[in-house]
């Protein structure tokens, strides 16, 4: 059931993703604006003689947006695919070249969508964001197959 449930998660996060890269361009930077302004009001709360305004935040906001996409898709692909087997090697590289490729096509997409293009700095930022996710992933994956094989061991 969980490598299901696994599926489905990966499938959805993979719709969210084509979906935000569909967004007309003034969309998309609306939605930008949207979470920026949000830290920046709370940047503001939390120390009122911040400096940070939308102006100067909405790129950094934009382009962390990207890294953090991928490594969440990096992590729901290096799951789905511990609920398959085990994960050997050729499994991290196929999940990073899988998120390459899908960062590529993702930037090709948006050369087909009004107002927006593709770009080589954001797959870099994307592929930089699975590779992260995939490295946070292996400990925890790691630890919990030694516990599972130290649990057999002792039984």
């Amino acid at each position: 059931m969980r490598k299901y449930t696994s599926l489905i998660i990966l499938l959805f996060w993979l719709g969210i993703i084509f979906f935000l890269s569909n967004q007309l361009a003034s969309s998309s930077n609306a939605l930008s604006k949207e979470v920026t302004g949000i830290i920046v009001t709370t940047a503001e709360v939390i120390n009122p003689d911040t400096d940070l305004t939308l102006a100067s935040l909405n790129n950094t906001v934009r382009k962390n947006a990207h890294f953090f996409i991928y490594f969440i898709l990096a992590m729901l692909l290096m799951d789905y695919l511990r609920y398959r087997g085990k994960i050997k090697p050729r499994n991290i590289v196929f999940v990073f070249l899988f998120c390459v490729l899908f960062a590529v096509s993702d930037e090709i997409h948006q050369l087909f969508v009004d107002g927006r293009g593709g770009q080589v700095k954001d797959i870099l930022i994307d592929s930089s964001g699975a590779l992260t996710g995939i490295g946070m992933y292996l400990p925890f994956y790691w630890l919990r197959s030694s516990r599972k094989t130290s649990k057999n061991v002792i039984e």
